[in-house]
């Protein structure tokens, strides 16, 4: 079966059809969901979903973007559900230096608190970054070293390929793989066959041919048909082996 590695479904987007985007999910051969929180309500969003179904794993943590709103209370929170196994992943966490909705500085101290959370509970971490490859891949060679680690929406950035490729990262592959003439769909021949995920990052990021509509839990199977394509290995191949690795992910275990 197939495992979508990120996706939001506690998103405003999902609000009226959820159940329905589930369904369909499923009987596009998904089998198992990571929900993923970027902030104290969508975390909590997570872990109550993940509650419900048996097939949806929860990650909480704080994006880049809400890290100036990050205090001990927030840490607290997630600390709780990570405690009571009520969530099994810390994140998304990271940076971003596109939008910059939080000085940069706060972003790196924000990045460090939850990388020490996720060791402190031996939980597997999901990153997001954007334009601060530099900056990432400093601060996961200071605190995230034998930690387990997925480069959450990977767009083939050079830097945190070659730093992921040395230190054992995941990769996570999602809709920029179909897009005509990313960078990504050459690097991605060069990655470890065992460090790939497949996601949607649902509702955002949605693969060709869906691009500019909502994306969903099912589109994965295009990210998946499009991998399969480019490593030349039949579909079901390419489902067997992201499936293993999202197993080895959520066990906290690094790619060797």
């Amino acid at each position: 079966m197939l495992t979508d590695t990120h996706m939001h479904l506690q998103s405003p987007q999902f609000e009226a059809d959820a159940a329905a985007v589930l369904a369909r999910a499923r009987a596009a051969g998904v089998g198992k969901f990571v929900c993923a929180g970027y902030d104290v309500p969508s975390s909590r969003a997570a872990v109550e979903w993940a509650a419900r179904e048996a097939d949806i794993v929860a990650a909480v943590g704080v994006h880049p973007h809400d890290s100036r709103l990050y205090d001990d209370a927030t840490e607290a929170a997630l600390e709780g559900w990570l405690v009571s196994h009520a969530a099994v992943i810390a994140g998304e966490m990271g940076l971003d230096y596109h939008y910059d909705h939080s000085p940069r500085d706060v972003q790196r101290d924000v990045l460090r608190r939850q990388l020490r959370l996720a060791r402190r509970h031996a939980v597997p971490v999901v990153l997001h970054n954007r334009a601060s490859d530099d900056d990432m891949a400093a601060i996961l060679d200071e605190e995230a070293r034998g930690l387990c680690c997925v480069l959450h929406a990977f767009d083939g950035a050079p830097v945190l390929a070659q730093f992921g490729m040395r230190t054992g990262l995941y990769f996570g592959i999602g809709g920029f793989l179909t897009f005509k003439k990313h960078r990504l769909a050459e690097l991605v021949r060069d990655l470890p066959r065992d460090a790939l995920l497949l996601e949607t990052d649902a509702p955002y990021l949605s693969p060709h041919p869906m691009r500019g509509k909502r994306n969903e839990p099912a589109h994965v199977e295009h990210v998946a048909r499009h991998l399969a394509e480019l490593l030349a290995l039949d579909f079901d191949t390419v489902v067997a082996m992201t499936a293993a690795n999202a197993e080895r992910f959520l066990s906290g275990k690094p790619v060797s």
